[in-house]
């Protein structure tokens, strides 16, 4: 077996910085277990697996099939792969078409190139929204997270993600969670999270963090999906449809998110392809 793979750094336009993720490009579908099996060897937060299923050839190619794995289990919705993903098809593949179409655990979702307005050069991936509701923080991630004072509670339906506003920025970057405690925190509460946030200064709207440790995932770098949760809650807060985010991890990524009819949010991102392989196995 060889496989076609690529390493791309997600929400930056800077080697290095955003969020890494691995595409893998597939001819034909390939057992689960293999494809976890190439998460845990990659061992990134996502490895994305897409092939095509309108043409035998990439460049001509409109719809795919997209799924995402992080090292030890395989997710529904994950933004900076999606964006990664659409990276290689333009860039490196060659695909011609502007909008391209993924099939995935979350439905349908689309990536289109975008030039001008908010990006001088980025994507646009069209996600599913998630409003959150208002609910109570659960037993115990008050000390998992540090000493922390939270405006607002809820969780975003879809994600089961928690969201969490913080009433200090400064407390939300010096954030050092008890990652252990965290993980059996939410798993006993079946939640994913949190997504920790608070307002921020120009040019940003607001900035966040996001803890998955009962993922595999101690901190994502910069988490698409849970822009999902973010974009309708800010919209809401600011009264403005449209925001520039920041998410504050050691990595560091920049989002602009809008709100879509229809409950759809637009995420607009930039990426950079930093390596390129044959996987042998």
């Amino acid at each position: 077996m060889e496989l076609r793979l690529y390493q791309v750094d997600a929400f930056t336009r800077e080697p290095f910085k955003g969020n890494p993720a691995a595409v893998c490009l597939l001819d034909s579908a390939l057992p689960d277990a293999l494809l976890q099996a190439i998460s845990a060897e990659m061992n990134l937060s996502e490895t994305a697996f897409v092939r095509p299923l309108d043409s035998e050839n990439w460049q001509n190619a409109r719809r795919f099939s997209l799924r995402w794995f992080t090292p030890t289990v395989e997710v529904r919705l994950c933004g900076h792969a999606t964006l990664a993903t659409a990276a290689v098809l333009f860039r490196e593949c060659g695909v011609l078409a502007e909008t391209v179409a993924f099939d995935t655990l979350s439905g349908t979702l689309m990536a289109q190139r975008v030039a001008g307005g908010v990006v001088e050069e980025g994507i646009r991936l069209d996600f599913p929204m998630d409003k959150p509701v208002a609910a109570p923080v659960p037993e115990g991630v008050a000390g998992a997270l540090g000493d922390v004072e939270v405006l607002w509670s809820g969780v975003g339906p879809k994600t089961k993600m928690l969201l969490l506003h913080l009433a200090d920025s400064e407390a939300l970057i010096r954030l050092q969670p008890d990652f252990v405690r965290l993980g059996a925190t939410m798993e006993a509460a079946g939640l994913h999270g949190p997504i920790v946030t608070a307002a921020a200064s120009p040019p940003y709207d607001f900035i966040s963090r996001f803890f998955a440790p009962g993922l595999g995932i101690n901190e994502d770098p910069v988490t698409g999906s849970a822009h999902t949760v973010l974009a309708p809650y800010w919209s809401g807060v600011l009264g403005k449809s449209a925001c520039t985010a920041y998410q504050a991890s050691a990595r560091g990524g920049q989002l602009w998110v809008r709100l879509l009819p229809s409950d759809r949010v637009e995420i607009i991102g930039q990426a950079v392809v930093v390596l390129e392989g044959r996987l042998r196995g």
